[in-house]
């Protein structure tokens, strides 16, 4: 990879046929950049729980993805309903999954959780009634 390469993907909320469409172009992404496995499973699964945080509970986003020799940058950017309470959100276990959603297997309180878990630096900011920002930091190096 000799420069920085970016890319954008527009996320619909409520879109369950194409949750996980832009995860997993990231991750084939990623290989064909030559980024190690380890690094592609991080990022895969973080932006996987963003992206299917935006379908359970957005109206939409962008998605943007920057590589460069030395980081793995994912930035998402939704309208929808924001998180009142950051730091209850980001407990293992809390979830605001409708019983729908739940019948289809999401709703474990296990998002948030996992996007940090899964980064080297994540931040976090949210409006109610505006919308939700993640920066996810992911070290190549």
């Amino acid at each position: 990879m000799e420069k920085p390469f970016s890319r954008s993907f527009t996320i619909q909320g409520k879109n369950f046929f194409d949750a996980g469409r832009a995860s997993t172009e990231i991750k084939m992404m990623l290989q064909q950049l030559g980024i190690d496995a380890a690094i592609v499973r991080r990022a895969a699964i973080a932006t996987y729980e963003a992206e299917m945080n935006v379908v359970m509970y957005a109206e939409d986003a962008i998605l943007t993805i920057e590589v460069t020799p030395k980081l793995v940058k994912i930035m998402i950017n939704d309208r929808g309903p924001g998180i009142p309470d950051i730091d209850l959100a980001m407990r293992e276990g809390y979830s605001t999954a409708t019983p729908e959603m739940r019948e289809m297997g999401f709703g474990a309180g296990m998002g948030l959780p996992n996007i940090k878990k899964n980064s080297d630096e994540f931040k976090i900011a949210s409006r109610v009634g505006e919308g939700t920002q993640l920066e996810i930091t992911i070290n190549i190096n």
